[in-house]
């Protein structure tokens, strides 16, 4: 394979078909062929190697290392998409990889202004799992609720694109983005979770678990959240929300508020007492669950029982 064919490679595994920037493809549609040589364009040539790198470094870059250990890598991709941009002016995916980058490096502002710029240019140009991600959790961390769900919406059927770690995240902070919609999104926030379920493993798996059954409760599916819950035993819930990956993904979803009910779901049969105070600290953010959380309380339900 040559040089082409092993840029073609990388986009393939790390884009998806759906990202590759159409001045990278052979005319031909094959890997094989050598474009460059027949199109004289030698500086295309390395246009598509930087976007393989820092499609490459954005791959490399493990969730939950947060700001801190995503400096080194992102700061490098935005300087690799600087270059790129020089290189072949009034494309996309440089601004897309630019995008991806400011969002690893929770620059959330920035990296919104950098995606809608993009979006604005063309509709279709944020399709791939990648890109979508980035703006769903942009849109999310900024606060635009109703654009984060749409594009989370638009991400799932495409998720299994995404390396397992980030699928499983993604799935969880759909899922979380959802359920704070209130209970019009409530059936979808629970399909989205038994996904999610499926997905994760270890921290992610037990938040995925709690955040299942704290919506098949407020679906109104009390014996099947039960029933999730028994899966986990009787286990303090409490030390999964230490774990960097899990709050990262509720910070992703905007959903930090939530801990609180998630271990107030998984506390009742564990510690009934630090249950009712984890309730009662829920109630106190304004949201579209707070009767639920009361509810949990038989001192506080209404009418008889």
């Amino acid at each position: 394979m040559g040089p082409l064919g092993g840029v073609l490679a990388v986009f393939l595994q790390l884009t998806g078909a759906t990202a590759r920037p159409v001045e990278c493809v052979p005319a031909d549609g094959t890997a094989g062929t050598n474009v460059w040589e027949r199109a004289k364009a030698p500086h295309l040539r390395r246009y598509c190697d930087l976007l393989a790198s820092g499609s490459a470094k954005l791959a490399g870059i493990p969730p939950g290392a947060g700001p801190d250990g995503a400096r080194a890598q992102a700061g490098e991709v935005l300087a690799i998409a600087d270059e790129a941009e020089k290189l072949v002016p009034d494309r996309i995916f440089p601004a897309i990889l630019r995008g991806r980058a400011l969002a690893r490096l929770g620059r959330w502002d920035d990296a919104l202004a950098a995606l809608a710029a993009v979006r604005k240019k063309d509709e279709r140009a944020l399709g791939d799992a990648f890109a979508l991600l980035a703006w769903a959790r942009a849109n999310a961390r900024t606060g635009h609720m109703d654009e984060a769900s749409a594009a989370y919406r638009m991400l799932l059927p495409q998720a299994k694109s995404l390396p397992p770690v980030d699928r499983s995240l993604a799935s969880l902070e759909a899922g979380l983005v959802l359920m704070g919609r209130g209970p019009a999104a409530i059936d979808d926030a629970v399909a989205v979770l038994r996904q999610a379920r499926r997905d994760a493993q270890d921290a992610v798996l037990g938040a995925s678990v709690l955040a299942l059954a704290l919506a098949l409760d407020r679906a109104g599916q009390k014996d099947e959240a039960r029933g999730v819950l028994a899966e986990r035993g009787r286990t303090d819930p409490r030390p999964l929300f230490a774990d960097a990956r899990v709050k990262e993904a509720l910070a992703n979803a905007a959903a930090l508020a939530e801990a609180e009910a998630l271990a107030a779901i998984g506390l009742e049969a564990v510690d009934a007492a630090a249950a009712r105070e984890a309730w009662a600290r829920y109630e106190k953010v304004k949201g579209p669950w707070n009767d639920h959380a009361r509810a949990r309380d038989p001192a506080k339900r209404k009418g008889p029982g």
